[in-house]
């Protein structure tokens, strides 16, 4: 087989297509990029059998096969050349030749037939979604998904799809993010649990993106569907926890503040708290908020003031300052708005502002235990 392609816009598509491989395969031949030519569409795809991801680029050629190629070897030849058209020609000997103007490179390939193919999905349920919103719902949730391998699925994204609207959770326990769209629905209800790896890869692609996504799924499997890309993979296998009902419903506490001051003062303050718990203190009186934390092993302290709007009993609360940072940065908002109850129960954050039309974002952090 032999085609004729652009570097750089090889090199693009395998860049993305990269973040699939693993560094440990179980199977060699995961270490490839397998490549199908069919006339002048060449197809290339990469997985590591949980995750399978394909792109579809136009080259010059009048051949059809399939081979497997080193995926780091040709990665990073691809990264030293300037934008050229280069030649792929496949010899007698398993090996394929690269023609480009400044010299030929010849490399070792394996049969396409050995690479594991993608499973097809069995009557698979759809929805289409704009590529924006849905980089948007897994940027605003992946970061407060779990890491626990014992508890594997807290370590995704769950997707709840229904006719009056999509909701996309994550939780580790001690933080929580729901994120709706009222503006976006599906036919029918279904609900799954996505691994962080292919949400990482979609993240990046669709940050850029405007084109619509088609998903399809059934209770195994995922596949999204846009432009020249296909992303298939696993879902998580389990029932995901009931997170509604540890969202209070009543919390008669409201601390109105403006979002950039509180996050950099969280910041500034957490660099004096211990550094196993990272607490910190927040105490609301009037309109009067104080954010404070010690470092006692250390003789470290700090103490800031800042004016806020608050409804509600003075009340000392302490968090965990990392989870408010993580939330803090992920809202847009000017304000934001945090609801109380008792301080040993879940604090709800929101923002004011900011957000689109039919969209809403509940994050959920718990206390940490004041020693006083």
């Amino acid at each position: 087989m032999k085609f004729i392609v652009s570097s750089s816009q090889l090199l693009k598509q395998l860049q993305v297509l990269g973040g699939v491989i693993n560094n440990n395969n179980t199977l060699p031949i995961l270490d490839n990029f397998l490549f199908e030519l069919d006339t002048n569409q060449l197809k290339i795809t990469a997985s590591d059998l949980e995750t399978t991801m394909s792109s579809t680029i136009e080259v010059e050629s009048d051949s059809k096969g399939a081979i497997a190629v080193s995926a780091r070897l040709l990665l990073d030849t691809l990264k030293t050349f300037p934008d050229q058209p280069l030649t792929f020609k496949t010899e007698e000997n398993s090996t394929i030749e690269i023609s480009s103007s400044q010299g030929k490179y010849d490399m070792a390939y394996f049969s396409g037939d050995e690479f594991p193919k993608a499973v097809a999905l069995a009557s698979p349920s759809k929805t289409v979604l704009n590529g924006g919103i849905l980089a948007t719902a897994i940027s605003k949730t992946i970061f407060a998904a779990g890491n626990d391998d014992l508890r594997p699925v807290m370590s995704g994204v769950f997707f709840q799809f229904s006719p009056e609207s999509l909701t996309f959770v994550a939780t580790d326990a001690h933080k929580l993010v729901k994120y709706t769209r009222t503006d976006v629905t599906a036919d029918e209800v279904a609900e799954f649990i996505m691994p962080k790896k292919p949400l990482n890869l979609l993240k990046g692609i669709l940050g850029s993106s405007d084109s619509d996504v088609t998903i399809e799924y059934n209770n195994s499997n995922a596949k999204f569907v846009f432009d020249n890309v296909v992303l298939e993979c696993r879902l998580i296998d389990g029932k995901y926890p009931n997170y509604e009902a540890v969202i209070p419903k009543e919390n008669p506490n409201k601390l109105t503040v403006d979002r950039g001051a509180f996050l950099n003062s969280t910041r500034r303050v957490s660099i004096f708290s211990s550094k196993t718990t990272h607490q910190i203190r927040l105490k609301m009186a009037g309109t009067e908020l104080n954010i404070s934390a010690e470092d006692i092993d250390y003789s470290n302290k700090a103490d800031e003031r800042l004016n806020c709007e608050y409804q509600g009993d003075d009340m000392q609360i302490g968090f965990n300052s990392r989870f408010l940072t993580e939330m803090l940065s992920n809202l847009e908002s000017a304000e934001v708005v945090i609801e109380m109850s008792l301080p040993n129960r879940a604090g709800i954050l929101t923002p004011v502002d900011g957000t689109d039309e039919g969209e809403q974002i509940t994050m959920l952090v718990m206390p940490v235990m004041l020693n006083n």
